[in-house]
């Protein structure tokens, strides 16, 4: 039995898949302690603990630790002379026209900041060896007065030579042994100080907590009689056994979006469909990233709080337009819709209890998408007339219909959604048109058709079980961790040949961290150089084809940086100038193999019925069916709701619905 339990920010998703059998449980989130919301989907499945071989998990946890400032104390330690590298930050202003702007605020007081005496060189090269001695007898002292529960040592060019790193954290380690302590070399061993400085105070900051919270959840499933294997999901799109993450708390930033891409990707495959657009729409946020050939656009670096995090993520973007976001008057008059969200307490209105502002949820009560009955297949009770309430202030300020207001709302929410979806596309020189919608969590199938209108796609994946494709995508994903190291090199023969040693001790690295975490089996490796024309800023980066060659050239790598730098850029990249090779990147995955099949769940079956829809301003007739009652190639034309446990699909006039042999809902325009 494989179990995904993923904490959301309104509920807990729950999948449970033994050979054909599926098991999908949703509870309310509970915030202030996830672990309980999770037990509580345990609880609710009526599973055995005991018969879980393997349990993936997700959650916010890391996130709200940095966004709430709730992460551990922590010290810092920097080379002499770099103590104020955290609040220099860049030179960038985010906001130029903003007289009262201020860079972002790390967790971390000028106080708390330490310098350690010592200089490496750019080249590895030792410049003043480690003062060991006044470590010993003024820094440790400090950090031990200062109660710290965590360090994060970021020396100058440390990931160049870590030497200095390595004995620093020993140090300090043998004399505070309680004191858990982060080196920039173990997260991010590359260049730029800034960045590498604020990836490391980070992982630093959350790692106590991730720590605990892994600990009281471990604890609590031994008590339940569980003996598999429990692994947590990772930004990257993988996971890692929970021992291995108490090192590597950073990479959990993003586990639970990054699980629900897996999860819709996976699914989708089944039905032939590898060019995705991937759209998840929860409770407080939406969630969207491309899928190209199979494989989600990964990025090297991403941000939290304005604060940059310089690790591998899969490249979602993410706007505040949930079922819990709430529609509500800014100053100058206009109708907006999130980022503020009603959340699992008090949630929408219509939960009843005690929300009373408008939410999207709401709004589909009102226009009738949602039937207040049939709510997680009619296990939790809504409150029709409370959403309706809700509106009503809204649409007596306009002067509107309370459904106009609802109505005006959700076309507000899927602006926002569709804006979104452009930044992973169009803006990056792909056309929506030539990809699948893919929409999951309980939101998305209600607005992915007037989302695919905008944009001009004609083909809709609707996974089964919609609503719980982040915990499908936590026993579905792969094992994987990445490895990156910059080295600065002009391009030449013997640059290629260093990058292929490099390449070759990056891959045994990575196999014994694989082989630590009892993790055997074949490895598939990805090999990326980040590359750039000499006197350029940044880089673009470079992939190695699978079939690359066994010995690495420089015509071959100048011919993969031309084509790389014409995609990103869109006009030729001429050779005549010198190119260098920056930072190379390997990961490593080791596959589940085939993935768990995820199938409806098999509720009480509902015989078709009519219905109205308030669509484009006026009541429309439609057929309203249950997922259960649909069999393989049956079509269904709009307009139609198909309610099902998780999520409920609308397909408006000028589409139609077909379940296909993959139990996938497939969406067609049909003009």
């Amino acid at each position: 039995m494989r179990v995904g339990v993923e904490v959301g920010g309104t509920f807990t998703d729950l999948v449970a898949v033994e050979g054909g059998k599926v098991v999908v449980t949703k509870v309310p989130s509970t915030p202030r302690s996830p672990d309980i919301g999770a037990f509580a989907a345990l609880t609710a499945s009526g599973i055995d603990l005991a018969k879980i071989e393997d349990l993936g998990h997700g959650s916010t946890v890391a996130t709200n630790a940095v966004l709430e400032r709730k992460g551990a104390s922590v010290a810092f330690v920097a080379t002499a002379g770099f103590r104020d590298l955290l609040f220099m930050q860049r030179h960038d202003r985010r906001n130029i026209y903003d007289l009262f702007y201020a860079k972002p605020a790390p967790p971390v007081r000028r106080k708390d900041c330490f310098e350690a005496l010592e200089r490496i060189n750019a080249d590895g090269s030792i410049e003043k060896p480690l003062d060991e001695a006044t470590v010993k007898r003024e820094l440790i002292p400090a950090i031990k007065a200062g109660g710290y529960r965590a360090v994060a040592i970021c020396l100058l060019n440390a990931y160049a030579n870590p030497v200095h790193e390595k004995r620093l954290a020993a140090l300090i380690t043998e004399a505070l042994p309680d004191v858990l302590v982060t080196a920039s070399h173990q997260v991010a061993r590359e260049f730029r100080e800034f960045e590498r400085a604020s990836t490391t105070l980070l992982s630093a900051y959350v790692q106590p907590v991730i720590d605990g919270y892994l600990h009281r959840f471990e604890s609590k499933l031994a008590d339940s009689g569980f003996k598999g294997r429990f692994t947590v999901m990772q930004s990257n799109g993988g996971r890692l056994p929970a021992e291995a993450m108490r090192e590597s708390a950073i990479t959990a930033l993003y586990s639970g979006p990054a699980a629900g891409v897996v999860g819709a990707t996976r699914q989708a495959a089944r039905s032939g469909f590898n060019d995705l657009i991937t759209f998840d729409m929860g409770g407080t946020s939406t969630d969207v990233c491309l899928v190209q050939d199979g494989r989600p656009s990964l990025a090297s670096e991403s941000e939290i709080d304005g604060l940059p995090i310089r690790t591998p993520v899969l490249d979602i973007v993410s706007v505040g337009a949930g079922g819990g976001s709430i529609a509500w008057v800014d100053d100058g008059g206009m109708l907006r819709v999130g980022p503020q969200s009603a959340g699992a307490d008090p949630g929408p209105a219509c939960y009843g209890k005690g929300g009373t502002e408008p939410a999207t949820t709401d709004a589909h009560i009102v226009i009738g998408t949602i039937r207040p009955g049939a709510f997680l297949g009619g296990r939790m009770s809504l409150d029709g007339e409370a959403a309706k309430h809700a509106f009503e202030p809204l649409a007596q300020r306009f002067g509107l219909s309370v459904e106009q207001a609802a109505s005006s709302a959700l076309q507000l929410a899927d602006a926002n959604i569709v804006r979104a979806i452009q930044l992973v596309s169009t803006e990056r020189g792909r056309d929506p048109r030539d990809y699948a919608l893919v929409p999951f969590g309980g939101a998305g199938p209600l607005h992915a058709a007037r989302i695919a209108e905008e944009l001009g796609i004609s083909t809709i994946v609707v996974p089964p079980n919609a609503g719980v494709i982040s915990a499908y995508g936590l026993v579905a994903s792969d094992y994987t961790k990445f490895d990156a190291v910059t080295r600065k090199m002009k391009l030449d023969d013997a640059a290629a040949t260093e990058a292929g040693r490099i390449f070759s001790e990056m891959r045994a690295r990575l196999a014994a961290q694989f082989a630590d975490m009892k993790l055997p089996g074949d490895l598939v490796y990805t090999h990326t150089l980040d590359m750039r024309f000499v006197g350029q800023a940044f880089e673009v980066g470079v992939e190695l084809p699978a079939s690359r060659p066994a010995s690495l050239d420089s015509a071959y790598l100048a011919e993969l940086f031309a084509d790389a730098h014409h995609r990103t850029f869109m006009h030729g990249a001429t050779l005549d100038r010198p190119v260098e090779i920056v930072t190379l990147r390997v990961g490593a995955t080791l596959p589940i193999g085939t993935a768990p099949r995820l199938d409806r769940e098999m509720l009480a079956a509902r015989a078709a019925e009519k219905a109205k829809i308030f669509h484009d301003d006026a009541w429309v007739d439609c057929s309203r069916y249950t997922t259960e009652t649909l069999t393989a190639g049956q079509k269904i034309t709009g307009a139609a709701v198909i309610e099902g446990y998780t999520a409920t699909t609308w397909v408006p006039p000028g589409w139609t619905a077909e379940l296909d042999a993959a139990d996938n809902l497939i969406l067609r325009r049909t003009q």
